[in-house]
């Protein structure tokens, strides 16, 4: 995800001309401006933690604004805006809910950045930082999302789902399991990006919607965040980490799975099945709410069939779009052409919604900048570690700076050997799941998935549920580490 360009760069490929301002910011040596510009990162990823306590002030503003409209007299020809009048909107609670959208908070974080690098050199060096940043990822996210979330690509993950999980009886607790195995490990082939979304979408509509508990639906989330950030290292294409230094560090889709995927892959079959067990009594219970709503689902709703020549124009124009994820101009002009056929094919198709892609590429660019100055700090971080310890170290970083910045400073070290780019790599991969900025694809699961959570996705909770699998799965690679 984090500056594909600059990691071109050390693979002697040069996607992106860095000016002499914009290398000055991210020399890794220590300065007064590398301080201010930590302080900044650090307040925009406490601002992540306390977003479900922005959404709680806004709804204190809005229920003191609903009191005051009661003793006024309605005015006639008010403005309407977002379906309501402006008289309606409270202007703290708008503001207020704004701030606790998660996906807005590093692109405000900018703000504060961007006036910090002109104070300390001035309005061309900010300006030249912020243009020569690579926001081929962000974008690439936003293209996938959309595609992967259209009816004839979900209707085709869920029926390829729905015949695993009726061999394994077809209950709430076997779309559970089915969904949590095989999602993550399409990552490998339709990007990570894309399968959190469909595997998300698909918890929603099996899972999600019979109301679990918050212990179970925080565990699940967690579970699904680090079997999608470990489930994409079955080949060399598909996870940001791995996209990153594949190609300098020469390795291939066959390296990848025997050195990184067949781990995976037990580790996410091991981690499903432990949840399966702990949570069986709840997974049960879920049986009976799926009883009551019989009828109403989504899922039950939405049976008229897709015709097949649409649902194999969606996958061909899915593995064009990842075959050139490294070419905006040819995905972004694919992308286009998509909408066209998507209008073209509406009764087949959901109403197309830009809004969720569109704010979690948002949340993507304004960590690639933020990320971006980081270096002198994480690079010393991870020099000089022996193997178990780069591992851990990876594992910890990943939780505060996107996995795909850490591996990428960590290619910078002249000293890694093989066994520490094995330890670098296994480290944030694992640790993907912890948090909401650990991983590129986590935020759209987020998106996707909070309506389900009272006030939202917990940023402390989260980390909770995600902590195990992440234990697990750092036994695994550590374990067989050669």
């Amino acid at each position: 995800m984090f500056l594909l360009a600059q990691a071109a760069q050390v693979c002697t490929e040069s996607l992106v001309q860095d000016t002499p301002m914009t290398s000055v910011l991210e020399d890794a040596a220590f300065s007064s401006f590398h301080v201010i510009s930590l302080i900044i990162f650090t307040l925009a990823i406490l601002h992540t933690f306390f977003a479900n306590k922005f959404t709680q002030v806004a709804r204190r503003f809005e229920v003191l604004h609903e009191r005051k409209k009661r003793h006024k007299r309605p005015k006639a020809d008010t403005e309407i805006f977002d379906g309501a009048s402006v008289s309606d909107k409270s202007f703290f609670a708008e503001i207020f809910y704004f701030l606790g959208e998660v996906e807005v908070i590093f692109g405000i974080w900018v703000v504060p950045l961007f006036i910090a690098i002109t104070g300390f050199y001035d309005w061309r060096t900010a300006v030249a930082y912020i243009d020569n940043r690579s926001y081929t990822e962000p974008i690439f996210v936003v293209v996938v999302m959309c595609l992967t979330a259209t009816r004839p690509l979900v209707r085709l993950a869920e029926n390829a789902m729905r015949r695993v999980a009726q061999t394994l009886g077809g209950s709430v607790s076997a779309w559970w399991f089915s969904i949590l195995t095989i999602g993550p490990l399409l990552g490998s082939f339709i990007t990570e990006a894309g399968a959190m979304t469909l595997a998300a979408l698909l918890l929603g509509r099996q899972f999600y919607q019979y109301k679990p508990n918050p212990k179970l639906a925080y565990a699940t989330i967690g579970l699904l965040f680090v079997n999608i950030s470990v489930g994409g290292v079955l080949t060399n294409f598909a996870a940001p980490p791995v996209l990153i230094v594949a190609k300098c560090w020469g390795w291939s889709s066959w390296y990848m799975f025997s050195h990184f995927g067949w781990k995976a892959f037990i580790g996410i079959l091991a981690c499903n099945s432990a949840g399966w067990f702990i949570f069986k009594k709840e997974l049960r219970s879920l049986e009976r709410s799926k009883a009551h709503m019989k009828g109403h689902t989504p899922a039950e709703e939405d049976k008229e069939p897709v015709p097949i020549w649409i649902t194999i124009t969606h996958l061909v124009l899915l593995f064009w779009i990842v075959l050139n994820s490294h070419y905006p101009p040819v995905f972004i002009g694919s992308f286009l052409l998509f909408l066209g056929f998507h209008h073209a094919t509406a009764p087949h198709q959901f109403a197309l919604s830009l809004k969720r892609p569109v704010l979690v590429g948002f949340f993507l660019a304004g960590l690639v900048i933020h990320g971006g100055l980081q270096a002198w700090w994480i690079e010393p971080a991870l020099g000089g570690l022996a193997q178990g310890a780069l591992m851990l170290s990876g594992v910890v970083l990943t939780a505060f700076n996107d996995n795909a910045a850490v591996v990428y400073l960590a290619s910078l070290l002249p000293t890694l050997t093989e066994s520490l780019k094995y330890a670098i790599m296994s480290g944030v991969i694992i640790g993907g799941g912890l948090t909401v900025i650990a991983n590129a694809p986590n935020p759209a699961g987020q998106m996707i998935l909070r309506k389900y959570f009272r006030g939202g996705v917990s940023p402390l909770y989260l980390f909770i549920g995600a902590i195990g699998p992440t234990l697990v799965f750092l036994a695994i690679f550590f374990f067989t580490m050669r």
